[in-house]
């Protein structure tokens, strides 16, 4: 099967009359007029001077603009996606170390993004919704009326950069990932043939559109086949069945903690279930319990397709086949497009069976971090880019993970950096010391949990600090769970160690 490697080739599937998006109460937008919408937003764009490679950073909320907006940047310049639920100095972080030449909002927003654009001189645009005319139609307008000189006009290329993301690592500064067009374009059509996607199938995004897995697999993977897709506000379960009433949806893709709340409302809406059945449901960004594997299938009378991805490698890694090919659960599955391998410590290739760090290497794998050496070095060994995850590899070449080499906190999917948190709390007057871990969590897999040594003659308690901490940090990455206590515990070399932390402190 041939991949496309731009996304205005990827985007040339769908037929011209065929809906490609889909909302709430809004009449769909056709393949047509996402093209000529497409046309219209870079040659807008390069009328301002931002062409080819130039950082175009969009804040916008879940929906049909925030898809269309992403792929009209991205067939002309480089889109950066950002969190809105950021706080100001995330957004100035983020702005800056992505050196953005223009800034996307919504018309009326009013996110502190707008007045971080304005303090670093960055372009702002605002995006116009023109329901109307079709789910994710709108126009833009330049609120900073500067033009600039267009670098490189036109279409962008296979080896240009469409999509830029941060990943948190275990160092301090997240570190950005730049993504080619070949890279994301050979990762959506590696999931369309996973998944078998065809121009008759409907999907319903609840994904947000500033993550690796609804942009990739939410977004291009079903649109690389011509298919069609009805974009909601943001995950709400009560709302699910009601939308899928509207989309008459055949599958959907989520995380482990939505389809948990899907569940715990099945009972409510068989009608509705019964109604529009799924081909398939897709989990993927950090492990479904296989407890809930089973129920979902059970409920849905349809196969939980559970897959494994990261941002550097566009998403995908592995996945589980559909049927009638087995699905193994506790499983994520068999390569799905990159080749996948695991290694040791000295770089050898382990035999399957044993236990190593899980690598990849193939067209959908980041060509490296930028401005990063040092992180490409470690990152990159004979080729294969490591994971940092543990994991083995039965002899039918499926990848079960084993552990977390990294010290990231996965919470529900969202990836979060603990040193990013301890920089925050260490800001506090009250605060000596801080470490920052993972808590074990029962739905969402991780929580944040933090220590604090406050210093000699000053006091704070724990709701002081948390809510000093949300003033600077987005609410998911405020550790819930935070101890004061007069001394961290250390490992035997004197370092604090992250893991095990919780259970050092009777936190698990």
């Amino acid at each position: 099967m041939k991949r496309s490697s731009t996304l205005v080739e990827l985007l040339s599937a769908g037929a011209d009359a065929a809906p490609v998006f889909g909302a709430p109460a809004t009449p769909d937008l056709s393949y047509r007029q996402l093209r000529q919408l497409i046309i219209n937003t870079v040659a807008q764009l390069n009328g301002w001077g931002i062409g080819r490679n130039d950082r175009v950073a969009i804040v916008l909320k879940n929906g049909p603009e925030m898809a269309a907006s992403f792929l009209a940047v991205a067939c002309g310049t480089t889109s950066a996606p950002l969190n809105p639920a950021y706080r100001a100095d995330e957004f100035e972080f983020y702005l800056s170390d992505l050196k953005a030449k223009a800034l996307i909002v919504e018309k009326g927003s009013d996110t502190p993004a707008i007045e971080v654009a304005k303090k670093l001189g960055v372009t702002l645009l605002e995006l116009v919704p023109t329901p109307a005319q079709g789910a994710g139609s709108f126009t833009l307008e330049n609120q900073s009326g500067k033009k600039m000189r267009l670098r490189q006009g036109g279409w962008a290329q296979p080896d240009d950069v469409a999509l830029i993301l941060h990943t948190s690592g275990t160092t301090s500064r997240p570190k950005i990932v730049p993504l080619s067009h070949r890279n994301v374009a050979v990762s959506a059509g590696n999931i369309a043939e996973t998944l078998a996607f065809a121009r008759q199938d409907r999907g319903l995004n609840i994904m947000p559109l500033f993550h690796i897995h609804g942009l990739i697999a939410g977004t291009l993977a079903p649109l690389s086949a011509g298919g069609y897709l009805f974009c909601s506000p943001g995950f709400n379960a009560l709302k699910f069945f009601g939308w899928m009433e509207e989309c008459k949806p055949n599958w959907y893709t989520a995380v482990p903690t939505m389809h948990q709340a899907i569940l715990s409302r099945a009972a409510q809406n068989k009608a509705t279930i019964d109604k529009y059945p799924l081909r398939f449901i897709r989990s993927s960004s950090s492990s479904l319990p296989t407890q809930v594997i089973r129920e979902i299938e059970e409920v849905f009378k349809a196969p939980m397709i559970e897959a494994y991805g990261m941002t550097e490698a566009s998403h995908q890694m592995c996945s589980n086949p559909l049927p009638p090919k087995v699905r193994k659960p506790g499983s994520v599955g068999l390569a799905a497009g990159p080749e996948v391998g695991i290694m040791d410590d000295h770089g050898k290739l382990l035999a399957k069976g044993h236990t190593g760090e899980i690598v990849i290497r193939g067209e959908n794998v980041t060509a490296g971090y930028e401005n990063n050496p040092k992180a490409n070095a470690s990152a990159f060994t004979k080729g294969w880019f490591r994971t940092g995850d543990q994991g083995v590899m039965d002899a039918e070449g499926y990848v079960t993970l084993t552990g977390r080499l990294k010290e990231i906190i996965n919470r529900g999917g969202e990836k979060i950096s603990p040193v990013e948190v301890d920089e925050v709390l260490m800001d506090h007057p009250a605060v000596m010391q801080v470490v920052t871990f993972a808590v074990p969590h029962d739905k969402l897999g991780e929580e944040v949990g933090a220590a604090v040594v406050l210093r000699e003659g000053m006091t704070a308690t724990e709701q002081e600090i948390r809510a000093f901490a949300a003033t600077k940090l987005a609410d998911f990455k405020v550790p819930r769970k935070l101890v004061i206590v007069a001394e961290i515990p250390k490992g035997a070399t004197g370092k604090l160690q992250r893991i095990g932390m919780a259970q050092k402190l009777g936190l698990a």
